[in-house]
């Protein structure tokens, strides 16, 4: 039996906090009686951002802390943005719940600049995103991107400090914090694919530990889970980390999963796409699927050129 009192081990961003809270207060409103423990920690990925997350460890470095927690039993709860979890699991862990998706799409912001192609030559736009790097340079091999680090607030206060003409980042993230109206435009799928389970908040728990899971469930969206499990599936097979030049969206239309996804060179000079539709019960199936086309394109020898190359 699980006790009256829960723990939700966060990060400190806003974002990361916003998201925890949101979570907090869904369980409360299903469960009034249920009192939740915040446990924040600053974890290494808040810490190192002189170094491009690539040659420091990736995205996981922002959830293996968390992730201890649960392990060690300093916590029984942890939330995460799906795009930041490596795709295999500490042994012992699970992720049975995602909620409901916010918008997947990457969002222009710029004080002059309304989108793209209004940037002039040579634009100094920031991301640090691999992913968003080898897509805008196969739009516009004229920008110089650059490293941007820092939570939303960080990345934002650059930019009006004049350091970029534009920087991209997560819809979702602005929207959950109230700063939508800081968007300029919307990057539709189709021109830059998004990250795997952008958009998409889940949470994590002890496996076997069924009474909490059973608590937590009511969370979730059936729709979004499936979306994400297809998106996983699909960078699993394909060996892909959250820094490699990987997209993937799910997404569910007239009772069909279609799965778009791509691989590319960070130089924006080898774009690999394609896509798959079929039952959403075969999720994880259509994922794999997917991957193993793009691998027999060539995706295999981008993705090791990328691997081998130095830092």
């Amino acid at each position: 039996m699980i006790s009256s009192r829960l723990r939700i081990v966060t990060r400190k961003s806003p974002l990361a906090l916003w998201q925890a809270r949101f979570v907090q207060a869904r369980l409360v409103a299903l469960h009034p009686g249920l009192a939740i423990e915040m446990v924040s920690v600053h974890t290494s990925g808040d810490k190192l951002l002189d170094a491009p997350l690539a040659t420091v460890g990736g995205k996981g470095l922002f959830v293996k802390e968390l992730e201890q927690r649960l392990l060690c039993g300093a916590a029984d709860l942890a939330v995460h943005s799906m795009k930041d979890v490596t795709v295999d699991l500490p042994p012992g862990l699970v992720i049975p719940v995602v909620l409901a998706r916010e918008d997947p799409r990457d969002a222009v912001v710029s004080q002059q600049h309304v989108d793209l192609q209004s940037l002039p030559h040579s634009a100094l736009v920031g991301t640090s995103s691999l992913r968003r790097q080898c897509q805008l340079r196969a739009i516009r091999p004229d920008l110089k991107l650059l490293s941007l680090r820092g939570n939303v607030g960080t990345r934002l206060r650059k930019l009006d400090e004049g350091r970029f003409d534009a920087i991209i980042l997560a819809a979702a993230g602005l929207k959950r914090l109230g700063l939508a109206a800081r968007i300029r435009t919307y990057l539709d799928p189709d021109l830059l694919l998004p990250a795997i389970g952008q958009g998409a908040i889940g949470i994590e728990c002890r496996e076997g530990d069924e009474d909490l899971i059973h608590l937590i469930t009511p969370l979730g969206d059936p729709r979004s889970g499936v979306c994400v499990r297809a998106e996983r599936a699909l960078n699993r097979r394909l060996f892909g980390g959250c820094q490699l030049p990987i997209a993937g969206h799910a997404e569910i239309l007239h009772g069909e999963l279609r799965l778009r996804a791509l691989v590319g060179s960070v130089d924006g000079t080898k774009i690999l796409r394609d896509a798959i539709c079929g039952p959403p019960e075969q999720a994880e199936e259509l994922g794999t699927r997917l991957a193993e086309k793009l691998l027999a394109q060539g995706a295999d020898v981008i993705l090791a050129e990328l691997q081998r190359a130095p830092p």
